[in-house]
């Protein structure tokens, strides 16, 4: 089975291609979804957090205050790291269990919808990467008015994230979220498409010859690790 990496810059349209996707019934495993669902009352990963910031960070009902939270950690790199160190490992736990219950169901393939893909590393585990992409300008626009701020408050945010032209950098394959709705629906096809043309009627050998499946994603990592190397020699470059 072949797992892809979905992910793109705020207010890029990576949601928008996502739901595109789950429409044409490609199977989708939402980060954020699974982020959520792992610190839900209850879990071991809310517990670890009260731990570490104290029971003022939960609501009346248990759950978990998100808005205290993120008051916390935003302008705290350490406690942000605290933060992301409960709460990653369970929810790449939690996509580990979703990849694996699509591939014992026979599928051809799954989409990880990862809005730190590159950032977190995750983008090294995965057979392809695909970039959301619009230009900085038009990310600017769209992110003003979908949250309804000022242009200096959207700046911020874009420039607190990764640039997506470096993320382009990362992608196998990158979907133009520039023009209209119709135009990225038709790119969202043509991406199917071509998935499906790629994967064709041979992607039973790996359910059949297991080892092929093994060999296969042994080759993607240590080839990923080299373009890894060979690409951050590359963006360094770029920054002298």
């Amino acid at each position: 089975m072949l797992v892809i990496g979905l992910t793109g810059g705020i207010a890029t349209g990576k949601s928008s291609v996502s739901k595109l996707l789950k429409a044409k019934n490609v199977h989708i495993v939402d980060a954020d979804l699974l982020a959520r669902a792992a610190v839900l009352p209850g879990t071991k990963a809310l517990r670890k957090i009260v731990k570490e910031f104290g029971p003022e960070i939960l609501l009346e009902d248990g759950g978990l205050n998100r808005k205290k939270l993120g008051e916390i950690v935003f302008n705290d790199e350490a406690k942000r790291k605290k933060l992301n160190a409960i709460v990653h490992p369970a929810v790449r736990w939690a996509m580990f269990r979703k990849i694996v219950e699509h591939y014992t169901s026979s599928e051809k393939y799954c989409v990880l919808d990862v809005p730190l893909l590159i950032e977190g590393g995750l983008w090294k585990w995965v057979g392809q990467v695909v970039v959301v992409y619009c230009s900085v300008d038009i990310q600017l626009q769209r992110l003003m008015n979908r949250d309804n701020c000022t242009r200096e408050e959207a700046l911020a945010r874009i420039n607190a994230q990764m640039p997506i032209a470096e993320k382009v950098a990362y992608a196998d394959y990158v979907i133009d979220n520039s023009g209209t709705p119709q135009e990225l629906s038709a790119q969202v096809d043509a991406f199917v498409e071509k998935l499906d043309k790629e994967i064709g009627s041979l992607w039973w050998i790996g359910y059949i010859l297991p080892f092929v499946s093994l060999l296969s994603a042994i080759w993607m990592l240590v080839t990923r690790r080299f373009f890894r190397k060979k690409l951050s020699r590359s963006l360094v470059d770029k920054t002298k």
